[in-house]
């Protein structure tokens, strides 16, 4: 079997976007491009945390529905967010990270959303990930890749890296990776590791780079 080369990048990149066009986009990426906004963007990614995008989705627009905005996000209570983002994993603790981060929001930055790295990296629960979402798919600047659980699996199984954690994986897909395919990376391998590149015993016989995948670390495969 071939060993993966980023030499293949560009033809593993045009198999990744045929596949997924039967695949719905990742939350964080939808949101981002129908609303355009960064906050929206910021709080769906927060609340995406260890939930499955198909609870994420429905509590980020009964979220939304009651506030779409930093300012009227400050006036519901705590209990009022738990009720409408429930059932997402860690539902009172996202609670608690989406009060305080609009109250930093509204006090240090007018309501609007930072657009660095390092100010986003601040804000309370918000990890690299989150703000490497909230900058390529809120701010559309693809300034950074981001990495979740399944880019950070996919990478390591095609062999781009060898790594342990996703904020090493972002680090190393950024000094190896075009630029030019960092906006779509996460779109594309999200998706592909929701359907096809699961975590446990991903589905092989059916995926689109197969042939481009060494398979490094699987142990079972369907």
């Amino acid at each position: 079997m071939k060993m993966a080369s980023i030499k293949n990048i560009s033809k593993i990149i045009n198999l990744l976007k045929q596949e997924i066009r039967h695949f719905e986009n990742p939350i964080a990426t939808e949101i981002g491009e129908r609303t355009k906004d960064p906050f929206l963007v910021l709080i769906s990614c927060i609340l995406s945390l260890r939930t499955k995008d198909t609870t994420t989705g429905p509590a980020s627009k009964r979220l939304f529905d009651l506030a779409d905005n930093p300012k009227d996000m400050l006036k519901l209570s705590k209990k009022q967010i738990e009720k409408a983002i429930f059932p997402v994993g860690f539902y009172p603790t996202k609670a608690m990270y989406i009060k305080k981060t609009c109250k930093i929001l509204v006090e240090k930055y007018d309501g609007k959303v930072p657009d660095t790295m390092e100010e986003l990296t601040n804000l309370p629960g918000v990890g690299k990930k989150c703000g490497a979402i909230t900058l390529v798919y809120g701010f559309n600047k693809p300034d950074f890749i981001p990495v979740d659980i399944h880019v950070h699996v996919i990478a390591n199984r095609l062999g781009w890296v060898k790594t342990k954690h996703p904020d090493k994986t972002m680090v190393k897909l950024m000094e190896i990776i075009p630029r030019k395919y960092w906006y779509d990376l996460n779109n594309l391998l999200v998706a592909h590791g929701q359907n096809i590149c699961v975590t446990n015993s991903p589905f092989c016989s059916r995926c689109a780079i197969n042939s481009y995948c060494p398979r490094i670390g699987v142990m079972r495969s369907r």
